[in-house]
Formats: structure tokens, sequence, C-alpha cells
């Protein structure tokens, strides 16, 4: 047996319920728990009796109550002896620490922890007895944090076995249940914290799996130092890669036979199963895949690859041809179209040189089954045929015990009910009882393969020379590898979808089970480029002539699929087949639409008209004022800016009050009518890094002044409304104030600031105050604020309202996709809603430093720390300075030793009796009267005590006990002070070689220092670079770190190749004696806490004369701070300098907002185009066409999938995101960081992205006809007066539709009916408010396919444009039913023609003339308008198409 082989059969795992694996999956979170000792057990003298040489051990399991089911694994711990202590209870010591990792977090999980004593009866056998139960409740407190000291539990026992928590009668909480009795003064002591170090080996044992530090993990290095524990800071094995080519299978007695049984045994189990006939259809194969995958005896290292293997005979010639293969005994016996073959290479990253590791193969079938033969029925919706998988065969191979030194390796396949890596059924395997050794591995099949550990290196394959040097050129243009990062990744690709494990082969089934439909398998098709890289494989090219061969057939035979593989390796391998063509990349065009930026944030940029500015001013809104009261300059936003940075920084006024006036909101022109018009709306925004901002609701006032033009674009002023609703229309318009001085920035900001308002965009979303639907986007430049050594400047704008639709992902693309720069996305349309009138203002005030002490100042930016400046912890002496200025420091408050050591505190008789004399009495006259009452007690016991000798006698042993006490427990305190004073002692040297230093650090920013090492010895040294976080990392890339001493204008020396990375990536480099020399840091993050990351309140500036340093914003509570430390170890352990690195974040700005409605449990896909990158931040002026930068993209949430590719040259760049919707209404929130530099050093721009996750309704109609349909709403837990809001009212109807009751928990119809005005795709949105505290209930995302119904008339008109006359048309219909007839008159352009009536009946065979009237058009144009003709249930009965052509 190998090793492989016992560390499987040995770790069986029993997963959770199956009710569990259907929640919401959460990050697995690692753990550590020591189980201390055991105290208090009472053992029973029958058992000492019977047993001899009786041990102890615990075993912990995994408990799930709400089910009541035991998951996991057992985990059983080292035996131990009973150890009696003089005076003491009965303790078993067992420091035994375990760790596990769980996804599933919830109070119900429990650990269950047994007592079992074991021990020999008297003939020898071994015997267990159970002692007792703990129930450990994982998840009902919050776990100590890793740098939090572990605080010791006491877990009580219960009598009996964990066989009673499966009892019917015990209910939760279990603890309390009448069922289970305690074990008096039994308990264990343990602890439980927060193990992060565990995440590195997260892939090498899987969750719930309960494992010991003092276990072999199958990946990991033995641990440093004297301690055993493996797990306590794993260190992994390096990884090798394999490379494994010319992979098939051989199935016994042919490929044929047996699945040609298999097929019959299927059907035959279908038909068993369902009871019916299969009316001519049969079981058939859809697809044969391969599952590759490295497991260690635990788990399966990384996700197993998926690939398609298909036979031989159907490959065809040009690609498998000229296969080669090493001819052995099993190629003898076995013809060519008998075996089935893999036409790509597989490539295994996560090999390890361990015995316990092994490949695994996994043949497993897709079946297409007719509806209704699985034994489920088929369903409206359902497709044709029905897909399910079934793995047929497997097998094991495992290099270091089987020989890896033959190139050509062939394996007997398994299968039948024995344990597999997957735990899943396998196809039985044949009677193999009277059969040979030899002739049961070809029984069973083999599979056979050829293996090689260059990627260079292509075994039983000739190529040409040629070859070789032709592919060169293609991948010679790869960027280098940053060496700096501990895992060998390229920093643009590690978030990009490349690296997935998925691959090398892909296939078309594997995006969807069933197959697709001929019609659909054109739009399929271009999606499999998504999931292959631009640098590191081959797309594919598809033309007119050969598209048969790319879809599935359109002859109707499903079963048979054509498959796109795709080599998804890093490096371009050369093909097994030397007839093969290399296919050549094409452009990537995407199937969905990319979003362009320009219409995000457009802005009209027009000044308002002088009417509208007389209007304005006579309305009473808020003057801005400078310091010296007099009215702000007003600037022109139509003029262009100079911007002049030292004119700021020579301004006396370095103080800006930032004014934001929202006055106005009007209706534009463009909006059609049947759009709603809301009646009151707020606005959220973001300015600087301040935090987000949502306004109240405000009124939207109609103005009615006199003299007011129709074409004026004022007509709706802003209003402040009050609580009760009413609203006072001599305050109008709304506020909002921001203090930007030096005691907000930070020194050195102030430039930052400037720059912000000259170059950024605000964006403002505007909502409905009502309905709670977003209106649309307005953006602003702020460029007009700036000051410019002016006291105050004012400008207005006049903001066009941008609504952007997108459509659903199947969207159309125009153009030839072959030659680039002539595709343009169809389906995105923009329109715009109204027009924002605002104010912008900056007002100059003095800034005041209300202390020069350099305490109020951050510490220096410098980039060079060294130990000799300042900055260490402790230089020796005393604790308090001797000068006149005290360390405040250096102070440290005393405190009772009982409350530093919780063990010292539990050995500790008198700490409960002084514990009870710290709450005493402030007020005066509670101490009078308190000690009067105590001086008349006092007086009372000395005249008993005088009359009472017996007591007296008590009293002097109480007191002689307390002395005893007293004696002891100083004992107890001076062997503590022994026990803990080198620990102490040690600390307190550390704190001298320990330098700090501070870095203020945003999202995707890198904070570039470097610190001087000095070798204090006179010997050379080898030093080890330890850090404890891996955000701050060492730059270990020559290139890497001459670009950032060039950024920070650093001029210390460079040198190359300084580090050597030792086999665990720990870096080193070697030191001469008394050599002092410069080592680069590194620190950047992305992942951040959006709850945390935003400052707290609008009034950063305001500081406390108290406590100055505590007030400022770099030392604000609210900001989260992080602390990293860096060991500079030598070669003996000991360290010679320590680096305390603190982190103090600060906000970030926002440069652009995307808000994206997506059902919900889907995966969102979009496309952002970039804008031009000369228009970036940064970027030169001018350059020469052709040589643009690539654009790297990194995002603030792992789970997000978003990359950018480099396009030709001229051709614009965008960014593909993927993101994975949670449940309805979960609002996901993340941020994209764009560079333009390839080591990421400074982010271009950040954009905050926002995806609404709404519950899905898929509703197909008919342009025009009516289509009703009921939604479920599920009362709450109180009474609510709710009403319902759509953003189309026009196309989508309500009923109820005004406000109505919603009872407490209750269930209540909502019936919509949904007559669309054009054909596509498109969304909806619907909104349930609760209108007393305006607050949205639920949502939903109407999912509307509509197509156009068939036309029977067609008509053109010619009006006149400009003149402001309509004309009046009629046309005539008639009744072809022998009844009389009721018909609805509806119409898809209501806003340009008007039926005379909207109903009519006619008679049978009469003829009716329907009257129209045409609206006025002020433009030319042509519009195709349509008329339905629906009956009395709304169905369409006819539909007329009337061009109308405006000259």
């Amino acid at each position: 047996m190998t090793e492989w082989h016992r560390t499987f059969l040995q770790n069986f795992l029993i997963p959770p319920h199956p009710q569990r694996g259907r929640q919401l999956l959460k990050e697995s979170t690692a753990f550590q728990c020591v189980l201390k000792w055991l105290e208090g057990l009472q053992i029973k003298p029958r058992v000492l009796e019977v047993l001899s040489g009786v041990e102890y051990h615990l075993r912990v399991s995994f408990f799930d109550v709400t089910y009541r089911h035991f998951f996991g694994r057992t985990w059983k711990s080292t035996a131990k002896s009973l150890k009696t202590m003089a005076g003491q209870q009965l303790r078993i010591v067992f420091n035994e620490p375990v760790y596990f990792h769980m996804s599933l977090n919830n109070p119900n999980l429990i650990a269950v922890v047994e007592v079992v004593a074991e021990g020999k009866k008297r003939d020898g056998s071994l015997q267990t007895v159970a002692c007792g139960f703990g129930i450990l409740r994982l998840f009902s407190f919050k776990p100590e944090t890793p740098d939090s000291p572990a605080q010791d539990r006491r877990l009580r026992l219960y009598h009996g076995t964990p066989r009673a928590l499966l009892h019917p009668l015990l209910e939760d909480p279990i603890e309390q249940s009448k069922y289970l009795t305690l074990i008096e003064n039994c308990y264990i002591q343990y602890t439980l914290k927060i193990h992060p170090l565990l995440e590195a080996a997260f892939h090498l044992f899987p969750e719930n799996f309960l494992v010991s530090g003092l276990q072999k993990i199958p990946g990991l290095l033995p641990p440093h130092g004297e301690t055993n524990d493996v797990l306590r800071k794993p260190r992994l094995q390096k990884s090798v890669t394999w490379y494994l080519d010319n992979l098939l299978f051989n199935l016994y007695p042919s490929l044929e036979k047996f699945e040609e049984e298999l097929l019959e045994l299927l059907s035959h189990d279908c038909l068993r199963e369902d009871g019916t006939t299969l009316e001519g259809k049969a079981v058939t194969i859809q697809e044969r895949r391969l599952h590759v995958g490295v497991h260690n005896g635990l788990v399966f290292v990384q996700k197993p690859q998926v690939v398609v293997v298909m036979p031989e005979g159907e490959v065809p010639l040009s690609r498998s041809g000229t296969l080669n293969r090493k001819s052995s005994s099993l190629s003898k016996i076995s013809f060519r179209n008998q075996s089935l073959v893999l036409r790509s290479r597989i490539r295994l990253t996560e090999m390890v040189n361990n015995p316990a590791f092994a490949v695994i193969f996994e043949l497993e079938y897709v079946f297409s089954v007719p509806s209704g033969v699985s034994g489920k029925g088929a369903s409206v919706t359902s497709l044709s045929n029905m897909a399910y998988m079934h793995v047929i065969r497997w097998a094991v191979w495992n290099p270091l015990t089987e020989g890896s030194s033959k190139k050509v390796v062939t394996l007997p396949l398994r299968g039948g009910a024995q344990p597999n890596p997957s735990r899943c059924l396998v196809y039985k395997i044949p009677s193999t009882t009277m059969s040979s050794e030899e002739v049961k591995k070809v029984e069973l099949g083999t599979i056979q393969f050829q293996f090689s550990l260059s990627s260079d290196e292509h075994v039983g394959t000739s190529l040409e020379p040629s070859s070789h040097t032709k592919e060169e050129p293609q991948h010679s243009k790869k960027p280098p590898t940053s060496p700096s990062s501990k895992s060998p990744v390229l920093p643009h690709t590690m978030s990009s979808a490349q690296l997935s494990p998925m691959g090398p082969g892909l296939s078309i089934s594997q995006l969807s089970a069933s197959p697709p439909s001929p019609a659909r398998s054109l739009s399929a098709r271009p999606s499999l480029p998504t999931q292959v890289s631009s640098q590191h494989s081959t797309s594919l090219k598809a033309s007119q002539g050969t598209q048969e061969e790319l879809s599935p057939g359109i002859d109707g035979s499903s079963s048979r699929i054509a498959h796109l593989e795709v080599d998804l390796s890093q490096r371009f391998p050369i093909s097994d087949f030397v007839s093969a063509e290399q296919l050549q990349e094409l452009p990537f065009t995407p199937l969905h639409a990319p979003i362009i930026m320009g219409t995000e944030t457009r802005s009209s940029g027009s000044k308002l008209s002088r009417a509208s500015l007389v209007l304005l001013s006579t309305l009473g809104f808020p003057k801005i004022l400078d310091l010296s009261k007099q009215p702000a300059e007003v600037v022109d936003p139509a003029t262009s800016v100079k911007f002049n940075p030292q004119r700021e920084e020579g301004d006396v006024l370095q103080g800006n009050e930032i004014i934001l006036q929202f006055l106005a909101f009007s209706r534009a022109s463009e909006d059609p009518k049947g759009m709603p018009w809301p009646k009151t709306v707020y606005f959220t925004f973001q300015f600087y890094r301040f935090p987000p901002v949502t306004t109240p609701r405000l009124q939207l006032v109609k103005l009615d002044q006199p003299g007011m033009t129709n074409s004026s674009s004022l007509s709706h002023v802003l209003v402040s409304v009050n609580k009760d609703g009413s609203f006072n229309k001599d305050s109008p318009g709304f506020q909002l104030q921001y203090m930007v001085d030096s005691g907000f920035l930070k020194p050195g900001e102030q430039r930052w600031f400037i720059h912000y308002l000259a170059v950024q965009t605000l964006q403002i979303d505007v909502w409905d105050g009502d309905s709670l639907l977003l209106i649309g986007s307005a953006a602003v430049r702020m460029e007009h604020i700036v000051r410019q050594g002016r006291a105050a400047v004012q400008v207005s704008h006049e903001l066009d309202v941008v609504t952007t639709e997108y459509e659903q992902d199947t969207m159309v693309v125009s153009g030839d996709i072959t030659r680039p720069g002539t595709v343009k996305p169809i389906g995105v349309h923009t329109l715009v809603r109204g027009r924002l009138h605002l104010t912008l203002a900056n007002v100059g005030h003095v800034s005041e430093q209300k202390s020069e002490d350099s305490n109020s100042l951050p510490p220096s930016r410098s980039r060079i720390i060294s130990s000799s400046d300042g900055t260490s912890g402790f230089h020796g002496g005393s604790l308090l300075s001797h000068g006149g200025q005290r360390a405040l420091k250096n102070v440290a408050q005393a405190r009772k030793l009982a409350d530093v050591d919780s063990e010292l505190a539990s050995m500790l008789f008198i700490q409960k009796q002084e514990g009870s004399k710290t709450h005493q009495l402030t007020s005066k006259e509670a101490d009078a009267t308190r000690k009067r009452k105590l001086e008349r007690m006092a007086s009372v016991r000395q005249r008993e005590s005088e009359n009472d000798l017996g007591l007296r006698t008590k009293n002097l042993l109480a007191q002689h006990n307390v002395q005893v006490q007293h004696s002891r427990d100083l004992q107890i305190i001076d062997a503590y002070r022994e026990r803990t004073k080198v620990e102490n002692i040690t600390n307190m040297l550390s704190l001298v070689i320990t330098t700090h230093h501070t870095i203020y650090a945003t999202l995707g920013t890198a904070e570039f220092f470097e610190f001087a090492l000095k070798n204090p010895h006179n010997l050379q040294q080898t030093v080890s670079i330890e850090i404890d976080n891996p955000e701050l990392s060492v730059i270990l890339d020559s290139r890497e770190w001459r670009h950032f001493k060039e950024a920070a204008k650093v001029y210390t020396p460079l040198e190359e190749d300084m580090f050597h990375l030792h086999d665990n990536h720990i870096p080193q480099l070697y030191l001469r004696p008394k050599e002092m020399i410069h080592i680069p840091f590194k620190y950047q993050t992305f992942c951040i806490d959006h709850a945390v990351m935003m400052q707290v309140g609008n009034q950063p500036c305001l500081i406390s004369d108290k406590h100055p340093e505590t007030m400022l914003p770099w030392k604000s509570n609210d900001i989260p701070t992080k602390s990293i430390k860096v060991s500079f170890s030598v070669s003996s352990g000991k360290p010679i300098a320590i680096l305390c690195v603190n982190v103090e974040y600060q906000p970030h700005v926002v440069d652009q907002t995307f808000r994206f409605y997506h059902p919900e449990l889907s995966f969102l896909k979009k496309s952002i185009r970039l804008p031009p990158w000369h228009t970036l931040p940064g970027a030169p002026i001018g350059g020469i066409p052709g040589e643009e930068p690539q654009i790297y993209v990194r995002c603030s949430d792992p789970n997000v999938i978003c990359e950018t590719k480099k396009m030709g040259p001229g051709e614009p760049q965008d960014m593909f995101l993927k993101v994975a919707g949670g449940p309805s209404p979960q609002i996901k929130k993340f941020f994209v960081v764009l560079y333009r530099d390839y080591w990421l050093a400074t982010p271009i721009q950040i954009w905050q992205i926002y995806l609404h996750s709404l519950q899905r309704v898929d509703v197909s109609c008919v342009t025009g006809q009516l289509t009703r349909l009921s939604l479920v709403l599920h009362g709450t837990q109180t009474v609510r007066k709710v009403k319902a809001f759509t953003s189309h009212p026009h196309e989508l109807k309500l009923d109820p539709d005004d406000v109505f009751m919603l009872s407490r928990n209750s269930v209540h119809d909502l019936h919509i009916g949904v007559r669309p005005q054009r054909s596509g795709s498109r969304f909806l949105y619907l909104n349930l408010v609760d209108v007393d505290h305006h607050q949205l209930v639920t949502s939903w995302l109407i999912c509307l396919s509509s197509r156009q119904p068939v036309i029977s008339k067609a008509f053109e008109i010619t009006l006149p444009a400009g003149c402001g006359k309509g004309a009046n048309k009629k046309i005539t219909y008639t009744n072809p039913y022998p009844s009389r007839k009721a018909y609805h008159l509806h119409t898809n352009h209501p806003d340009l023609l008007q039926f005379k009536e909207d109903s009519f009946e006619v008679s049978a065979g009469q003829t009716y003339t329907i009257g129209l009237r045409f609206a006025p058009s002020h433009s030319t144009g042509m519009e195709e308008v349509l008329i339905y003709i629906n009956d009395h249930e709304d169905k369409n009965e006819e539909t007329f198409c009337v061009k109308v052509i405006y000259q």
C-alpha cells in the first residue's frame, strides 16, 4: 500500500448535512484550539479493578444541533496517564493544539469533546470506557484575535457519551436540558482563537477536518525550532510543474462494446424508474470528460482541470493522424479507433515531491436523456433533452512510489463500489475473480500517457526546428516577472481570469449542461475567449465557410457537439501534431456591449440663460460671501481655466470652504412624457475623501412666475421638507459646506487637494424621493472653483441628468469582427431625464495652526528609516527620563498582579475578598452615614466579645487563617515573578533594537521606504527577513526597486541580485562585518472594510484643546490601524533588528461611480470602455500614436474577476468585469483600481461600483399586447403602509396602484400588467416602498423579452415640421368575425399619435373608421408609429404601421 493510499483510507470525512450545502458559503475561517488539561475527573473504582495501565485521551467531533448530524472527522489526542499533585485534584495534562477551518458560521454548529479511558483487560485485549463529554460552542462568542493574548476557558463535562445528543427529546439549548447531568468540579482547560497563518495551508486539508499540530500533513515542511507544531506557522513545500502529453484511454473489450453495454444498462434503468416507453429515443453520450487533479491523500490541492476526450477515430487526420506513441504491450492489442485520446497538453503546477502526492484521473460521461425518461416530467420551459453526468472509471498515479523514470506510463483503471477521491458512485467493474493480475488490468481498462518536467520537451513528437524559432517572437514580448511578491505571479494578472484552475481544454457543454439550440449557437460561440488569456493562449479564427465546424449540428443531431479547445498554459506549447496549423488570435470582442464612460459622466457644460439667472437671483437662495462679507466672484463656466500651482501655494488663504448649493431640478424636453416625474428627490455623492453624503428629501415646487416662456428650462425649485411633510417656499434650495484646512489635511496634502479640484469631476446621483428609484446621474467639473489667489469664487451650472439603460447580456454586435475598429455595440441607450441647477463655491479662510509643537505633527514621511533616528522603542535606563520633561510614553500604570495574569488569579485566595472592596460610595453624605453605622456596630460587637470568650477565640483563628492565606499568596506571587522575569527582561531588551515607522496607506497606493540595516557583529552574517503580514513585502526585483526610487527621488545605492529566496520564500541577504545596507520595502493593500474606511462626521477640522494629538485626522480612533512586525534574524535565530511598521489607513478619492441592477444569484458580466489614456491624470502631453501604454486593473474584492486587454494601435481598451450577485436585496460594493505603470505603484483612477441584486421576474410578451401576472408579497414583522412604484408606468400597470396596508406576516398578491412599446430585451424596475418611513420593503427586476407582432398593413404620410400644426387622418378597419366585436386601440408613440376614440364596437362584417390625430414636430425626421388593434381580452388582432415623415 502506497503512502497516498494509506493517507486516503485513514482520513475519511463525513460531509455536513445537505441542507447546510444549500446555504450561501462564506470565506473559511481558521481556528486554533489548545486543549491544556483535564481536572477533577472521578474514576469509578470498578473500572480500575477491571483494567490495568489505564490512560486517557480526548476525542473531538463536530455536531450540527439543528439537524442532529455528526460531520467532519473525529480527532483523537495522544494518550496520557493520570498525574496527582499533593493537595490538588486529579489532573491530566494534554497541551495539544487542534486546528481546523470552517466556512459554515452558525451558532448551532458545535464541537463535542469526549474523555475516553483505555486500558487492558485481564485477557490482554484493549477496552475503552467513556468518562464524559463537553459541548464547545464555536460561534456563540467572539474568538480571540491572533494579536490578543489567549484567554483560558473552562469546558464543563456531562455524564455519558456524545451519542446522547441524538436523543429526540433533547432540545436546544442542550446545555440546559434536564436529560444532561453535569460532572461536579470537572472541566477541561482550553483556549480558542482565530489563526490566520493557517490560511496558507487551506489547500492541503479539507474544511471541517480536525487535525493536530503534531500530525504530519502532506505538503508542509517540518517546523522551525524546538516546537513540533507544524501548523502554528505552516511552511509549504516547493511545488514543481509536471506536463502530461499523448493521453489515451483503452476500455475492454473495445470502446464501442463498452459504451454500447453502458447505454443499454442506463436505458433499462431509466425505463424501470419511469415505467414508460422511449418511443424510439434512447440515452446518448453527449460528451466524454476527463478530470485531472493533484491529491495529497486528504484533498485535491487545486480544483481538478476538466478536459474533453474523444474517440481516436473521430479526431480529424489533420490533427491526430500523425499522433505518435511508443509501442507497448497495451498498444499492440488495441486498435486506433478503440481509444479515447486527448488532443491537448495537461499542465500540473501543484505537484510536490512528497510520496503522499498523487495525480488522480477521472473519466466522466455526459449523457443526454429525452424529456420524461429520467423519471421527472418535462415542464413547459424545459429543454428537449436533459443532461447528467456519471463517473465511469478513475485511476491514481503516484510518481515517487510507482516510478517516474519511465517516460511512458500505463495505469490500470478503477471502478465499482470502492472509495475514490471524489466520493461519488462509479460505474461497475466486470467480474475478474478467475483472471490473473495481468488480465485484470486489461479487463478493467488502462490509461496511458507521457510526462515530462520541461515545458519545451514534448515526448514522442517530431518537431521541425523552424517551428521553435517561429513561435519565439510571439511570446518574447512577455513582460518581466516581478519576484517581489511571494507568489511568482505577474502583478497585473493576479486578478485576471487566465489564472483560473480550469483548463487546459474547455468545451461548450461546460457552459451549459444541455446542448444549445442551433439558433443560439452563433451567439454562444464567441463567449469562449472570455475565459482565455490574451497573452498566454490562442483564440479561434472562424469564417463563414467553417461555421459548421464550430457550432452544434444544424441537422438536428443534438448529441454531437464539436468542441473548441484551447490551452491555458502560461507558455505557448508546440502542438503534438506535426501537421497541426497554428491558429491566429483575433481582436477580442465581448458579447456584451462596453459601457462608454462618457455616457456615465456627461455634463452639458452649458451656462444658464440670462432669464434663468434673473429668476434664480429673485427666489431668495442664500448668498455666498467671502471673509469681508462681500459677494463671491462669479465665474463663467464656459471660460477655460488656467491653473497655476505656484499661485495656490503662495495664497495667504490656505483654508478652503467648499459650498454646494442645490437650487432647482427641471424636466428635460427629451424626457418622454410617459415617464414618471418625481415630486421629491434626494442626491447622493462623495466629495474628496469625506464620507458619502445622502441629502434629505427635497420637494420639487413648480414655479408660476409671470413672464416665463415655455422654452425656459427652469421649472421646479428645490425646497427642504419638514418632518411633518410640509415645506417652506421662503427658504428654497439646499446647501452643504466642507471645511478643508490644515486641521483636516495632512502635511503636504494641500497640493493634492488643489490638484483634485483642478482635474476631477464630481458625480451626483439623483433619486426619486418617493419611489426610491434612480432618476439619473450628473457630473460637473470642479476646475472653476480653484480660487487662484481670489478671496472667493462661485460658479452656477445647468447639468444634464442622464440615465443609462443596459440591455441584457445577449446583445448583438454590428460590424466585421475580423477588422479592428469596426465593431460597434448595440443596446446601450442613454436618455436625458432632467437638468440640475447647481452652484459651486470656494471661500478662502486663514488657516490657523493652534500648536507648533512637533508632537502635533505626524511622524516624518522620510523614505529612509534607520534605527539611529530616534524612533527606537526604549534606550535603556529608567522608565522615567531624568530631564526636565517627562516622557509620557514610558509611564506605566501599576496594576494588581491578579489582574495581569489569569493563571495567577485562579491560584490566589484573597482575590475575591479584595475585589469586594472596590465598590465604595463616593458621596460625602453617604460616607458619613456609613461611618456612623460602622461605629455603632463596632461598639455592639465589643460588648458581645467581652461576654463571650469563645467568640474571641474564633476571631483569633479567623485572623490566623487570613495571615496563612496572605503568606501563601506572597509565595505564589514570588514564584510568578521568578517565572516571568526572564521573559520581561527579554522583552525590555528587544525594545533597544526595535524601530517604529508609521505609514499612511490608501487603497491601491504602494507606500515605499528603505530600512538601513547594520550588522552589529564583527563577523559576516546571513540575515533572514521575516514579515508577519503579506501586505508588506521586500522588493526583490531590482527593476521594481529602481522604479520606486526614481518616483520617490531616493538616491541611495542600488544593488542587483541582493536577495536569495529560501525554500520557504523567506528572503535572505549577506552582511559583512559592521556593514550597513538599505533594504527596500513596499506596503500595498487592496482589501478594505467599507464600513470603517470613511471618516465619521463632516467636521474633521475641529481639534480639542485638551487632547490635540488624539483629535488630529491621522490620530483619530475612527480610522483603523495595523501593526506589522519585521524581524531581521541571523542564522542562529537571534534578531539583530526589529522594525515595527504602524499602518494608518486614510480614505481614498473616488473618481467614478457605477451602479448596476442585476438578477439575484447570477453573474454580472460587463465591459467598461476606458477613457483615452492621454486624458488620464499623469499622462504626458502629446505622444506618438500606437504607443499607448497598457492599463492594469486590480479589485478590492478578491471574488470579483476583472481584467484589461491590450488591443491594437489606436484601439480603445476595455475593462472586463465578472461579479457574482448575492440574494435580493443585497448591494455589493467594491472598488476597481486602474494603473498605468507595470509595477502598480500609484493609481490613476479609482472606481466605485455598486451591484444591486434584485428578485428576477421573466416576462415574455408581444409588443402592444397586455400580459398579466401576479407577484407574491410577504408581510414583515409590523403593519406597513406601502405603495408600488415602477420605472416605466406607461408600460407596467399595477393593481393596486395606490397606497395599501401590508399586514404583518401575511401574504398579498400584487397584480401587474405589462404592455411593452418596443421589442427587444430590457429591464424594468419595480419597488415596494413604505410611504411613512420612506424605506424600501422589496424590489423586483422585470426581465422583459418582447417580440413585435406581425404588421398587416403599412401607411405613409408626410407632415410639415416646425409649423406647430398637427394633422388629422383616418383609417378603416373591417370586423372579419360573424358576430359583433369590441376592440381597443393602442400605440407605441402616445406622444405623437392620439385616437379619437380609444375603443369601439363593430358589427359582423362592418367597417369602422378610426380617427387619428398626429402631433406636430419641431424637427425633421422620420418615425414609425404602430397602431395596435386588440380584442376585448387585450389580445392583438392586427397591427398597422404608419411611417410619418416630418419635412
